[in-house]
């Protein structure tokens, strides 16, 4: 059964008014103002480095800025735009927000539509991939405690990463050599498209269900954890709730969050500073992350953290609806 979480957020009107005041008056984009008004202090990037030689085969790096007496655990982001928009650098806050909490975070640019279409996008997911795992050892992140991340058209490719052994494997890498998948707001089982441009990336308007991260679900699968907004009208939250239900079918490790309330952009502003009160995204991320140290060596404890449900209500949607 769900569990019905009604819990208020601390008041951070002053943080969100600022941000808004911002938005209205600067020409920025809505995404660079968000890192603009960001403010997870003790952070280093190293951006701009090359995981291929294409122009969008680039990727930032956000360290903490103190020094770990341990290697830290690193968290890939994907970024969102439905496979056709995006940019790096454009995500800054969710680089920040993650190495605030004491994580690696890397941010890689993917090629889109037109210029390519499925599969190749999530093969340039793989590569950055296959790059963390050879160098991230230099930036003080840990090879052996990799997870995926993702929001939107971003959770897509994380999870097909995680899900579908075929593209790491082609990187000489596997699933199982992850330590776990985190999807915001994430498209996993979404055929019939009915978008032209959807039909032409996905192969037809019926699609191919090896499209689907839902499809390679099994009991090998890592340990996943599915945030997604109640109020979500972009990618409805029964993608979550339909991964989350295969994954318990075959007894694999998965948690899933319901943020009442929350919409599509809102689920991935709440990792930022100044928005992160409408909703704890960040909190149960680090949570999640953070609970792989219950865990020794490289091998995944698949009973660590046993399947659960819950929905939250936090009230500021309105200012964040897509």
């Amino acid at each position: 059964m769900r569990r019905r979480w009604l819990i208020e957020p601390l008041p951070r009107w002053r943080g969100i008014s600022l941000a808004l005041l911002y938005v209205l008056t600067s020409g920025c984009s809505p995404l660079a103002l968000v890192s603009a008004v960001s403010n997870d202090d003790g952070v280093t990037a190293s951006t701009d480095r090359r995981y291929g030689m294409l122009p969008r085969q680039q990727l930032d790096i956000y360290s903490p800025k103190s020094g770990e007496a341990a290697l830290c655990p690193v968290v890939i982001f994907f970024y969102g735009g439905s496979w056709q928009t995006g940019e790096r650098g454009q995500y800054r806050f969710v680089g920040e927000a993650l190495a605030a909490q004491g994580f690696i975070a890397v941010v890689p640019d993917y090629r889109v539509y037109p210029e390519v279409k499925f599969p190749t996008f999530v093969e340039d997911g793989a590569a950055a991939v296959r790059w963390v795992h050879d160098h991230i050892l230099e930036f003080g992140g840990d090879p052996r405690r990799v997870f995926l991340m993702g929001h939107s058209a971003g959770a897509h490719i994380a999870a097909m990463l995680a899900l579908d052994p075929r593209h790491l494997a082609a990187q000489g890498l596997s699933p199982e050599d992850l330590r776990g998948f985190i999807g915001l707001a994430g498209p996993y089982d979404f055929l019939p498209l009915k978008s032209a441009a959807l039909v032409d990336i996905f192969g037809g308007a019926d699609g191919i269900p090896d499209t689907q991260p839902i499809t390679f679900v099994s009991t090998r699968s890592p340990p996943a954890l599915l945030l997604h907004g109640a109020d979500d009208t972009t990618v409805r939250p029964g993608n979550s709730d339909r991964l989350s239900a295969r994954m318990r079918q075959l007894g694999g490790s998965v948690s899933e969050t319901i943020y009442k309330g929350i919409g599509h952009s809102g689920i991935l502003l709440a990792l930022s500073s100044p928005f992160k009160g409408i909703a704890p995204v960040r909190a149960d991320v680090a949570a999640f992350v953070r609970a792989d140290a219950q865990t020794s060596g490289s091998a995944l404890d698949r009973t660590a953290a046993p399947p659960r449900s819950q929905i939250a209500r936090y009230p500021f949607n309105r200012l964040l609806r897509p």
